[in-house]
């Protein structure tokens, strides 16, 4: 068994896993997360719990937030927002075609070290060497541009989904894998990217996590347009409702029922296979 409790930096962001070691902690506490560049503030949303093993080795947590660790953070997070203006200012100067995103600072006390890196996306690569030393000279510190992608932007800034949910790269998703139309297919989805798209406006990433649950069914149930029998009365597939691991059944009356997978009999695969040349059932 490992103990194991989740941390977030941001109100329903991305879940961070520690381990707590002897201590107790209820959800709410802030706590200090180690990072390499010094603990930084996060909120506990998952209570320490013993749970099976599979979590690998966790960073330890660093101890209860003090109140100077809290005040830090909230200036940190208000000077990241004048960094923010700042930065979105010298790229309308400049006439660059850049989004600011995110950013981070790290200071480490000296000039030197101080460090503000800036997120961005762009349709293309900018030259932005000129603003490079603009924004070093506003900021006073080492600048570092780093373009992201419409995925991670999406993951930086957060937002709500189709379904209504917060987005799922800013909640559970450690990684975005790659995703293809053929997921789209798979679930008899319709090619329109306005339908099938995330904020991101790529592929949604849950068409990833619930292939396999359609790949499951389609090897269970009959195909549609497949004649089939259902209470000792013939029909032809209609529909598929994967969710509910039921088909629709159009029966001979014209009449269409929703059915249980399990209650489904394939007719075509009871009909005997004909032998070759004519010599009778195998």
């Amino acid at each position: 068994m490992t103990r194991v409790m989740a941390v977030a930096f941001e109100r329903y962001g991305q879940l961070f896993y520690l381990d707590p070691g002897d201590a107790h902690y209820r959800i709410g506490d802030w706590v200090r997360y180690p990072t390499p560049d010094g603990p930084e503030v996060a909120q506990c949303v998952w209570a320490p719990e013993d749970i099976d093993s599979g979590f690998g080795e966790l960073p330890r947590c660093a101890g209860p937030a003090t109140e100077a660790d809290l005040r830090r953070d909230r200036e940190n997070r208000e000077l990241r927002g004048r960094i923010s203006e700042v930065a979105k200012d010298l790229i309308g100067r400049h006439g660059l075609p850049m989004k600011v995103v995110g950013v981070d600072y790290i200071d480490r006390s000296t000039l030197f070290d101080r460090v503000v890196a800036v997120y961005y996306t762009a349709p293309h690569r900018v030259d932005f060497r000129s603003l490079l030393g603009d924004l070093a000279r506003a900021l006073d510190a080492r600048i570092d541009l780093r373009q992201v992608g419409n995925r991670d932007a999406a993951r930086i800034l957060g937002g709500v989904g189709l379904c209504g949910r917060d987005l799922c790269c800013t909640t559970f998703l450690d990684e975005i894998e790659p995703i293809s139309m053929r997921l789209a297919r798979v679930q008899s989805l319709p090619p329109n990217p306005l339908q099938i798209s995330g904020a991101c406006g790529r592929l949604m990433c849950c068409l990833t996590y619930e292939h396999p649950l359609y790949v499951d069914f389609l090897q269970r149930a009959p195909a549609v347009g497949e004649r089939v029998e259902v209470d000792g009365e013939r029909g032809t597939v209609t529909a598929h409702h994967v969710p509910e691991d039921a088909v629709s059944v159009r029966r001979h009356g014209g009449e269409i029922v929703r059915c249980p997978l399990e209650s489904v009999c394939s007719v075509a695969r009871r009909l005997p296979v004909p032998a070759p040349d004519g010599e009778g059932p195998a």
